[in-house]
């Protein structure tokens, strides 16, 4: 993992060039495209500034990269790497067929095992894994690219991503403060 400093320097590079192609590219944005614009220029920008070595950073380019109206941000955010970055996220798009059917799999079986009896102490545990197995869907939903995870790669995966949300809200706020001292003067 790089240093957190050179993370949010590359981000703010990245993002400001995001920024500067929405902003240039239409001049009468509402509230709701201005929103989406600058939260795609950052998800852009934050899996760009990963070098997309995360699985979280490939499934925010793959998904940004789907959509033809955000195809020139994408372009301007990653410039020459956009090839290899965009490959790499489409082969990991292929797994994720294969995680569908483990997850039909794992709930057909469940079922199968909810309708034995069983005893109190079984029933205690069953009890704890489903809570697992829901919190676990939860952390998937919210990561990205979480679906297709594995148990132990989505909590490193977690970190990971918590890791890169924390420098871009870091970078953000010293953005923002240092827009207000501007803006007082």
């Amino acid at each position: 993992m790089r240093p957190p400093t050179s993370l949010k320097r590359e981000f703010l590079r990245k993002w400001i060039m995001g920024l500067q192609l929405c902003s240039s590219s239409k001049k009468e944005m509402s509230f709701v495209e201005r929103k989406k614009a600058i939260k795609l220029s950052a998800d852009v920008a934050m899996a760009s500034a990963r070098n997309a070595a995360t699985r979280w950073s490939r499934a925010l380019i793959s998904k940004a990269s789907k959509d033809d109206s955000h195809k020139g941000i994408v372009e301007c955010i990653l410039g020459p790497d956009l090839e290899s970055l965009k490959g790499a996220s489409l082969s990991m798009d292929l797994h994720s067929n294969k995680n569908i059917s483990k997850k039909i799999l794992r709930k057909s079986r469940s079922i199968r095992l909810a309708k034995k009896s069983c005893s109190q102490k079984v029933m205690a545990s069953s009890i704890a894994k489903r809570l697992v197995k829901k919190r676990t869907q939860v952390l998937k939903s919210l990561v990205p690219g979480g679906e297709s995870m594995t148990e132990f790669s989505l909590i490193e995966e977690t970190l990971d991503y918590i890791f890169s949300l924390r420098a871009q809200v870091d970078v953000m706020r010293h953005l923002a403060n240092a827009t207000e001292l501007l803006n007082r003067k």
